[in-house]
């Protein structure tokens, strides 16, 4: 019977050290905003943006010139024509609002595909650390959705060296917190 007991002993200790977890948490904003390749990105979207901005720009012009002509005109036209120019313009008018608000929409979607490759290769990183130390649990400290982190427990740095990504260069190039205070003082 103690043999047994000393047996159940044992196979506790055995599954609560298996089942232990170990939890860690990244920043993947941090790193996406210190990968050289957020250049690209950005470039990108600005240039979505240029061409979106043509198009609009484009419209108000038609636009611009529909008004014009119906002023210029607007005493020649009969009055089912008057009505018919007068629904033209406001047809434009509101595909032009609706553009305005689509654009923005369109805007986070190119720069989520313009991201994805830079998430996906975050993301092979972050699961090799996860494999070399253990982790059962990683979870994203950006957007202060975490309210507490053991030290030691962020794998961003880890997971930028494995991007090849110098700490030292991000902190170089990045105004510190302390002068970014003496500068507002």
């Amino acid at each position: 019977m103690k043999k047994f007991s000393v047996l159940i002993t044992f196979l506790f200790f055995a599954i609560a050290a298996n089942a232990q977890s170990k939890i860690g948490t990244i920043d993947a904003e941090y790193i996406i905003n210190n990968m050289p390749e957020i250049s690209t990105v950005n470039n990108g979207v600005q240039n979505y943006n240029e061409s979106l901005q043509a198009d609009v720009e484009q419209a108000i012009r038609t636009y611009e010139g529909l008004i014009k002509n119906y002023q210029d005109s607007t005493a020649v036209f009969t009055e089912d024509i008057k009505k018919q120019r007068e629904n033209q313009i406001l047809g434009l008018e509101n595909e032009i609002k609706q553009f305005r608000q689509r654009s923005q929409v369109m805007m986070q979607m190119k720069r989520n595909e313009l991201t994805q490759p830079l998430y996906q290769k975050i993301d092979a990183a972050m699961q090799e650390v996860i494999k070399e130390e253990g982790y059962t649990q990683i979870f994203h400290a950006g957007g202060g959705a975490l309210a507490y982190s053991k030290p030691g427990s962020d794998i961003t740095e880890k997971v930028m060296e494995k991007l090849g990504i110098s700490i030292e260069d991000v902190n170089t190039t990045q105004p510190s917190a302390d002068s970014n205070n003496a500068n507002s003082n």
